[in-house]
């Protein structure tokens, strides 16, 4: 006897097919499983080594363009410098980005364009300012002002965007911001004189106060952005490469240093290589810097930067010679010391909120 078939001809695999299909779409509707300690531990590491790794290689090199003396002289424009930066990580931003969308078919939330300009501009600001400052004040003082970045964060955040911060969070950051500060002084690298100020100026420190508080907005924004429109790391890169690229590209080509930048490249192959390379590890870099503010956040950032500051001293002084004190150590171990104390804490706030 043959077997009746469903009512309105439905064939049963097919029909067993779309109960599977259902209860597929069911599992991926279901409410995602809280991440382990052990999970954002890994991503954490992840993002530490590869901000690390990135930024001291790239700080390596910029040191390096900077004092070197080419075939034909100093290279002749910082500002090149940044948008041929900016230049790469827009690449790099918008196949990620398509590779996304057309292969994976995994379309991210969209913020407005316009959305990515405020922190754009503000990092091109602080890195002007970053350099700018050196004409007005010593080494040591952009190092302080610099090695501070987690207590102006902290302040940006609660004035601009309201947020709250508990005790502990200013207590780990003024830690963190002394072990690195006495780092920095207490190293004993000697530098010659090269026609640089002898003493500190207001309009120096007015300067550096531009670039910490620059360099907290910047953070700060794309914070506010990744929360307000959920974009991904790779929206936000493209986005703020974007204007970054359209205001640099603007200003060389408004006082000419476009065009001279070029044939010096042109007549020396060993700055093109090492522009090439500067470009690479920013690029990297920034996807870093991306996922670490939206995974966890602009101050555990900030701690991570403020560490590569101190690892790229070191390789600077390993590399050229530069001999450092018993301080330097010192400020070693109260920096990691701070970060293992945060580590643990965040971990027992964890578990407690679990239990």
């Amino acid at each position: 006897m043959n077997r009746a078939r469903p009512q309105g001809g439905a064939d049963p695999l097919l029909e067993r097919g779309d109960h599977r299909a259902d209860l597929e779409g069911a599992l991926e509707a279901r409410e995602p499983e809280v991440e382990t300690f052990q999970a954002k531990a890994i991503k954490l590491a992840c993002c530490f080594v590869g901000l690390q790794g990135s930024y001291v290689t790239w700080g390596f090199i910029q040191e390096k363009v900077m004092t070197q003396r080419y075939a034909t002289g100093m290279f002749p424009s910082t500002v090149f410098l940044v948008c041929a930066n900016r230049t790469l990580a827009l690449v790099v931003a918008g196949l990620l980005s398509l590779y996304k969308s057309r292969v994976l078919r995994q379309n991210a939330p969209k913020a407005p364009f316009y959305q990515f300009s405020p922190c754009s501009l503000s990092n091109i600001v602080s890195s002007w300012a970053q350099y700018e400052c050196l004409k007005y004040v010593s080494f040591p003082t952009q190092t302080l002002f610099k090695s501070s970045k987690v207590i102006p964060v902290m302040l940006v955040g609660k004035f601009f965007h309201k947020k709250s911060y508990p005790w502990i969070e200013y207590v780990e950051a003024v830690g963190i911001t002394l072990g690195v500060a006495l780092f920095m002084v207490t190293e004993k690298a000697k530098k010659a004189p090269t026609g640089g100020v002898e003493g500190d100026s207001v309009l120096g420190v007015l300067i550096l106060c531009v670039y910490v508080f620059c360099d907290s907005f910047t953070s700060q924004w794309q914070d506010r952005v990744y929360k307000t429109y959920h974009v991904d790391q790779y929206a936000m890169m493209f986005g703020v490469n974007f204007f970054s690229l359209l205001f640099t590209a603007c200003s060389l080509l408004w006082t000419g240093e476009m065009g001279l930048s070029l044939a010096f490249l042109a007549a020396n192959p060993a700055a093109l290589a090492n522009v090439l390379t500067l470009s690479l590890t920013s690029a990297t870099g920034q996807l870093f810097i991306f996922y670490t503010i939206k995974k966890f956040g602009p101050i555990v950032f900030t701690i991570m930067m403020t560490t590569r500051q101190m690892l790229s001293l070191t390789v600077s002084c390993v590399v050229f010679g530069h001999a450092l004190g018993s301080g330097a150590v010192a400020g070693t171990a109260v920096v990691f010391g701070v970060l293992f104390y945060r580590t643990k804490r965040k971990y027992d706030a964890a578990t407690r909120a679990t239990s």
